[in-house]
């Protein structure tokens, strides 16, 4: 395996979380990714340091760095946020080309393929990739970057606060903006996209946080679901 850099050893965590392999409170050791990723502890360490200033990890005094466990509160100001940029992106955008809408219909018919089969990792992943496919294919490549984390930061606080996910729901609100799209309707997807989110945030318990630990996945899972 060729070694890794900073900047992948960061992203390839951020994938892990995206698709659910690391909890909130998983630990991350930094001997353990040095291993993994065959790289010094100081690069592990670095590209922790980033994770941090994004806010996906933390350091516990005298246990090591673990993936956060995001706040009630952090929990709402996600969506929050989420409710700014996601709308204003698909308002702010002219009617996007046929090739980039059939690419939108397939990824939803891919979730909705995943949520017959009953594969729950899979349509977790898809479910959470529709928002940054939207921002890729709409061609705004830093807006691309920010829905990666704010992906991220979502399966988080789902994990921690929102029981069994709707997924049928999901997907046919995924569906029904990316009619509105199709028909040049940018304000009313818009419009649908707000709405979407907004039941997303709804769904939010607070009873249903628990620690981090009995979550927390071994570290080898970050092996198969990253290259």
């Amino acid at each position: 395996m060729p070694k890794s850099s900073k900047v992948n050893i960061a992203e390839r965590v951020v994938s892990a979380i995206l698709s659910q392999d690391l909890k909130p409170g998983a630990r991350l050791g930094e001997q353990e990714l040095g291993n993994l990723f065959g790289v010094s502890r100081t690069l592990v360490r670095q590209a922790l340091i980033e994770l941090q200033s994004r806010g996906f990890v933390e350091v516990r005094p005298r246990m090591g760095w673990f993936v956060v466990e995001p706040s009630f509160e952090e929990a709402r100001e996600t969506y929050a946020a989420r409710r700014i940029i996601e709308p204003g992106m698909l308002t702010d955008s002219g009617k996007p080309l046929q090739a980039v809408i059939r690419q939108l219909r397939k990824h939803v018919a891919d979730e909705k393929r995943a949520i017959m089969m009953g594969s729950a990792a899979t349509r977790t992943v898809l479910l959470a990739d529709f928002h940054v496919c939207l921002a890729e294919n709409l061609g705004n490549r830093f807006l691309s970057a920010m829905m990666v984390d704010l992906s991220a930061r979502t399966t988080l606080v789902s994990a921690l606060y929102q029981s069994a996910t709707e997924a049928q729901d999901s997907n046919e609100d995924h569906a029904n903006i990316v009619a509105s799209i199709a028909a040049g309707d940018m304000e009313g997807a818009g419009i649908l996209m707000r709405e979407h989110i907004n039941r997303l945030e709804a769904r939010l318990d607070q009873s249903l946080a628990q620690t981090g630990t009995s979550r927390e996945r071994m570290l080898s899972k970050l092996a198969p679901i990253c290259f």
